[in-house]
């Protein structure tokens, strides 16, 4: 790949208390190129773009950027965005109820010249920049009426609209549904011709091969190498995916699935989880329902997986039967064990031994200001009180436990949750659960936003699960991790069941056949 550099970051050091999180860390990004950062979670991938971008501002890192050929150094994310380096993060960074024209212009005004806003202009403008990241949306339309995938081209339109130089973008697609990741890359690329250079961190090694030019490789801090993916922009790409995860990771993953252990216990194929005629209402739109009419089964040591697209209503029947979380209950019974249970509360669903491991952990699933200890035993506090106070000895033991035997990677369970990378934030999750003993175990998403590294360790996990007897109902948007993991798979669209097919019979093709079927 030819062109003079847009980017050089020279021996970037970043150290946080007790902490090396970046070590001589050295990148390169040219005019016109999409540059790949890989490496698994924790490896220093967004603390390197936060030190680009002024998150970490200059004189808390050592080490040199230069931009355009010029030494540069940000205070702040404003001085980055005047010399045009734009990030875009993960958690997206919009205000749900105001429009998508205040959104894209929010901190960057447009005014008259008495200093007031002026409405028809920033509407005008918008208009434009919509057009431009093919959006078509009314600029007046609040945000929170939009789906994700609109709301990411909303945040590229806001960078567009500050003359970007060079997009940042962490994980864009970790939740999009494939048309839609498929139409935010075509967007990338389109930027790529404009001649706007664009750094993605991403884990989806099939997206990476498909859009970028190079690719920087993280581990433990380092650099370990740069690997050019395609001599030219329109040439096919010359480096595999398992490449790229041999540098991530440090060694070969022959197997992206573990051998599965089959469970052998004297119950083995009896049905453990049952849900029958459930049917709930939207929370709000008590016109609209969101999960219709679905009945299906998990026995014990199975895996059974549910696919769907966005909208599809796989999470709203999670969480509906998990205690009710979500909606209006209208209709429906749970069994565990061949009884039927009460699961109106969260606790009834404990109770009645069903976990629930959200896709959304930061919100929903963590508390991330608390301590790895405390997370742990949140679902199992009464089996840990002594005399009706909490037994912090024994809370401390049971978190230890985990730490090792789910290769958490925290110098103590005394760390805030907070601090740590996505899949070890994960295997906290699962930690509690798995203490908490269910019979059911019902994964919504995952591995969402992990690498490959730690998606492995999880799997791992999940298969362990299932060998000692456990029900898993798993969901998930990738389809090759329901094909490499689940026993039989479910699809859904539109609220309902539009299928069912068993490991053997399941393939790409078949499950989005059935996924894109009318649900009525």
């Amino acid at each position: 790949m030819s062109g003079r550099p847009v980017l050089e970051m020279r021996g970037i050091t970043k150290t946080f208390p007790g902490v090396t999180a970046l070590s001589e860390v050295s990148l390169t990004v040219r005019h016109g190129e999409i540059h790949a950062i890989c490496g698994e979670n924790g490896a220093g991938k967004s603390t390197l773009m936060k030190v680009l971008s002024g998150v970490h501002p200059h004189g808390s890192y050592r080490g040199d950027i230069l931009f355009e050929g010029e030494p540069v150094a940000f205070r702040n994310i404003r001085a980055s965005e005047r010399q045009g380096i734009v990030i875009i993060h993960q958690e997206l960074a919009l205000i749900p109820h105001l429009s998508i024209a205040e959104n894209i212009f929010l901190g960057n005004e447009q005014t008259s010249a008495r200093g007031v806003i002026d409405w028809n202009e920033t509407l005008r403008k918008a208009g434009g920049l919509l057009k431009r990241v093919g959006l078509r949306e009314n600029p007046q339309t609040p945000v929170t009426d939009i789906g994700v995938g609109k709301q990411q081209l909303v945040e590229i339109a806001k960078a567009l609209s500050k003359e970007v130089k060079l997009l940042i973008l962490d994980e864009p697609t970790a939740a999009l549904n494939d048309e839609d990741s498929a139409k935010l890359l075509d967007l990338i690329l389109e930027l790529r011709a404009e001649g706007i250079a664009c750094i993605i961190i991403s884990h989806k090694l099939n997206e990476i091969r498909r859009i970028t030019d190079s690719v920087t490789i993280l581990r433990d801090g380092r650099t370990i190498e740069s690997l050019t993916v395609r001599e030219a922009p329109d040439a096919e790409p010359e480096l595999s995916e398992d490449r790229i995860i041999r540098g991530m990771v440090g060694r070969d993953l022959d197997h992206r699935f573990p051998e599965r252990t089959p469970y052998g216990g004297d119950d083995a194929g009896t049905l453990a989880f049952q849900v029958r005629g459930w049917t709930v209402r939207h929370p709000v739109d008590q016109q609209r329902t969101v999960v219709d009419d679905v009945s299906l089964t998990v026995r014990r040591g199975e895996i059974v997986g549910v696919a769907g697209l966005m909208g599809a209503g796989r999470t709203e029947l999670a969480m509906s039967v998990f205690g009710r979380s979500y909606g209006q209950y209208v209709a429906g019974t749970v069994e565990v064990g061949g009884h039927e249970v009460a699961t109106r509360t969260v606790s009834a669903a404990i109770d009645a031994g069903i976990a629930y491991v959200t896709e959304d952990r930061k919100r929903y699933g963590l508390n991330l200001i608390d301590t790895i200890t405390r997370n742990v035993s949140l679902a199992s506090l009464p089996g840990m009180r002594r005399r009706g106070v909490v037994d912090q000895h024994h809370e401390r033991r049971v978190a230890e436990r985990y730490r090792t035997t789910m290769n958490i990677k925290a110098p103590t369970v005394f760390e805030q949750v907070g601090r740590l990378s996505g899949g070890n934030q994960q295997k906290v999750v699962l930690s509690r659960w798995i203490h908490a003993d269910p019979e059911v175990l019902i994964l919504d998403e995952p591995t969402r936003g992990i690498d490959v590294g730690a998606k492995y360790e999880i799997y791992t996990v999940i298969d362990r699960l299932a060998a000692q007897g456990k029900a898993v109902l798993f969901i998930s948007s990738e389809l090759p991790e329901l094909l490499g993991m689940c026993d039989r798979i479910y699809t859904m669209a539109e609220g309902r069941l539009t299928g069912e097919v068993t490991r053997a019979e399941a393939t790409q093709e078949v499950l989005m056949r059935q996924m894109t079927l009318n649900g009525s």
